[in-house]
């Protein structure tokens, strides 16, 4: 009788011991932390825990300056602009570098081709293949009626999920939300996290990773937390075992209690 191995697969992400300083502060301390194919985690923590500097190095954007090494897909380096294109990364910043005026089909193509504004020339043009792509996408995040809009005249939530779809036409292997409920109303912020949970059940293989200081805006599909606090891991596991009142002092210093309902997580002030 054949045997069958059980290989298992490197992480997609595997994070040892970096450290990170900007002149003399230290910015993160001795960070460890994996994420395999597949996985959904949330990355929680206040402002100034160093949750964006984890995420640039993640990227490749920077690099650990104080020590530690990172490993992506089992290797401890890449091409790193290769590599950029495997990880998309939606953040606020980027609305402001979207010409206002790009149509919104035009805008979500431009990720493939990783452009901020589509320009056409020999070798890289999109063709129908790629427009139809690019309209799939924007349906799966429930706006397609904005494919002939403008840019410019979104709503901030409409445009985080037209920013989510531009990213996903790289086909990447992990995508990174940077706090995308920021500065949304509560309705615009719903749906956006009704988009984001439709989008992990219909892409089970791409890992996804959102960050936030909202307890209320982990979604049922985030299996597990990575929390951080001045530069430092304090907690990290699955979501259910780190959601706590007792956290929620810790990091914020206040006294409340947790609710779960429907899978998510909402904080009553006692």
């Amino acid at each position: 009788m054949d045997q069958v191995s059980n290989v298992i697969e490197p992480a997609i992400l595997d994070i040892r011991q970096v450290s990170y300083r900007i002149d003399k502060k230290l910015i993160l301390s001795r960070i460890s932390w994996q994420l395999r194919k597949g996985e959904r985690w949330i990355i929680l923590g206040p402002n100034g825990a160093g949750k964006t500097t984890l995420l640039r190095i993640a990227c490749g954007y920077i690099w650990p300056n104080s020590g530690g090494s990172i490993y992506r897909n089992g290797q401890p380096l890449a091409d790193l602009r290769e590599l950029r294109k495997s990880i998309g990364w939606v953040t606020m910043s980027l609305t402001a570098q979207i010409p206002p005026t790009e149509l919104v089909t035009r805008t979500v193509v431009s990720g493939k081709f990783a452009q901020l504004g589509l320009e056409e020339y020999r070798g890289q043009r999109p063709d129908d293949a790629d427009v139809a792509q690019a309209h799939q996408y924007l349906s799966e995040m429930g706006c397609a009626r904005l494919a002939n809009q403008q840019f410019g005249t979104l709503s901030q939530g409409e445009k985080q999920r037209v920013l989510i779809s531009r990213a996903r036409m790289a086909r990447p292997f992990l995508l990174i939300l940077d706090e995308p409920c920021a500065g949304l109303d509560p309705g615009g912020r719903e749906l956006l996290l009704e988009s984001i949970q439709n989008l992990a059940q219909h892409q089970p293989e791409m890992g996804l990773v959102l960050v936030t200081q909202h307890i209320e805006e982990i979604m049922p599909v985030f299996q597990n937390v990575l929390v951080l606090a001045g530069g430092k891991i304090v907690e990290n596991g699955p979501t259910e075992n780190v959601i706590s009142a007792e956290l929620i002092q810790r990091l914020y210093g206040v006294s409340i209690r947790v609710i779960r309902s429907a899978g998510r997580y909402w904080m009553i002030r006692d």
